[in-house]
């Protein structure tokens, strides 16, 4: 009897998957979200910063996120919404996506996503990698879930690239996908061992990429707020550049090899 009854229950089982299973679907990814921009912040963390400049470097973007001009720029795009994803690098094995990809379509988002950035904790790491940070947002952007007209990889540093791939390479693979990339060299210091002399020129010259891409240098503390501000500004909303955008001082093209080269002339490999 239990056998029988044990069958029975195994064959009406069987029945109930058999009409089941037609109708038994994965859930569908939602549908991609419009944006005005999708952008990427990708921040240098090697150990060529100081811990202070580590500091007002992330809290630049917190500002930035917190002030009634980003967040008005936001809501008042052609369609008010913007996607950010927010990662930390230094040589080209370390990298870490501090928040990912978030939707900002209101004063509050923005405040939320600022808050955020302050929780998290700042991580080091050794040399420089560019290429490898802009390899990461370029895969960023195409795993995001969103439809847009601009995507813009952001990049804050204060070296030359010195590890991984050159990054005229890199650069040159994102701009031919049609994503732009903008530049805050940091140059806080004067050049030091590992340093080489006018960053802005050679953020200009070899990193930077796609029509109206930019370079707003660093060189003082007291800038940093105000600068992050600028440039999300000018991603956002694509505006145009006002007269307080600091140019290059230099005029000379750089050498877009010159971190490699210093590295081994250093190192010795």
């Amino acid at each position: 009897m239990r056998r029988w009854l044990y069958g029975v229950s195994t064959l009406a089982a069987a029945v109930l998957w058999a009409h089941a299973a037609p109708n038994a679907q994965p859930s569908a990814a939602p549908p991609p979200e419009e944006v005005d921009v999708a952008l990427v912040l990708a921040v240098d963390v090697s150990y060529s910063m100081d811990l202070d400049e580590l500091a007002l470097q992330r809290n630049g973007y917190i500002e930035a996120f917190r002030s009634k001009p980003l967040q008005d720029a936001i809501v008042n795009g052609a369609i008010g919404k913007i996607a950010v994803t927010y990662f930390e690098w230094a040589g080209g094995h370390f990298q870490y996506v501090v928040r990912p990809w978030k939707i900002i379509d209101s004063p509050a988002a923005a405040t939320a996503f600022a808050e955020e950035l302050g929780e998290a904790p700042t991580r080091r790491g050794r040399r420089t990698s560019i290429s490898g940070a802009i390899d990461l947002g370029v895969q960023l952007l195409e795993q995001a879930n969103v439809t847009t007209l601009r995507r813009v990889i952001d990049i804050s540093g204060d070296g030359a690239n010195n590890d991984g791939r050159p990054v005229t390479a890199a650069r040159d693979e994102a701009g031919a996908k049609g994503i732009a990339i903008n530049g805050l060299p940091v140059m806080l210091k004067q050049a030091g061992y590992f340093d080489i002399d006018n960053l802005d020129v050679y953020y200009k010259d070899c990193v930077v990429t796609g029509i109206g891409a930019f370079v707003i240098p660093i060189r003082d503390k007291s800038q940093f707020v105000e600068a992050t501000r600028t440039k999300l500004l000018r991603e956002i909303a694509a505006a145009p550049a006002e007269a307080t955008i600091q140019k290059a001082q230099a005029t000379n093209p750089a050498t877009c090899l010159a971190g490699e080269r210093q590295w081994r002339e250093r190192m010795g490999n």
